[in-house]
């Protein structure tokens, strides 16, 4: 197995789609008064906030940001919480991941808004590889990328010059 790491996205790229999604997101979002941003821990949480800054910047929409709480490495165990007790009551959820790969992690973070009446719950994410085995699909995908199994992809929103590599 390769250790190497090849650019897949560079900060620039990155920027871009951002800036598509949240284009994407208001279209289909129009009519709605607010959006709430659900961030997964981590990078998703991350890219919430990415994609809510660039919304405000096109949009009048009421933005907000929440972070979904929990253990990305075994989703099975523990709790799955909201970083806030925001009423989510008849409001427009996107739920937000850098990478969707099987999905598990998705339907785990859905566990919180099923308690709520939300009026819809739509999935955003960085990169899809498109590796479904839980019926999870995104609604605004940065970009789709075919990978292997043993591939690993590794998003980095944190620094000033955020990259996805594949290795």
């Amino acid at each position: 197995m390769s250790k190497t790491k090849t650019l897949v996205l560079n900060h620039h790229q990155i920027s871009q789609k951002i800036t598509r999604m949240a284009y994407e997101i208001y279209e289909r979002n129009a009519s709605e008064s607010s959006i709430v941003f659900a961030g997964i821990t981590g990078m998703g949480h991350q890219l919430a906030e990415s994609l809510a800054g660039a919304l405000k910047e096109i949009s009048p929409l009421e933005i907000t940001v929440l972070e979904i709480i929990l253990d990305k490495s075994d989703v099975t165990r523990g709790e799955v919480s909201l970083s806030s007790h925001a009423d989510l009551t008849n409001k427009c959820i996107v739920v937000v991941d850098d990478v969707l790969n099987t999905g598990k992690t998705l339907v785990y973070a859905l566990l919180p808004f099923l308690e709520s009446s939300v009026k819809k719950i739509e999935v955003a994410v960085l990169v899809n590889r498109s590796h479904k085995l839980f019926p999870v699909s995104p609604d605004y995908t940065g970009l789709e990328l075919a990978t292997t199994l043993s591939e690993h992809i590794s998003v980095d929103l944190s620094s000033q010059n955020h990259t996805v590599h594949l290795h």
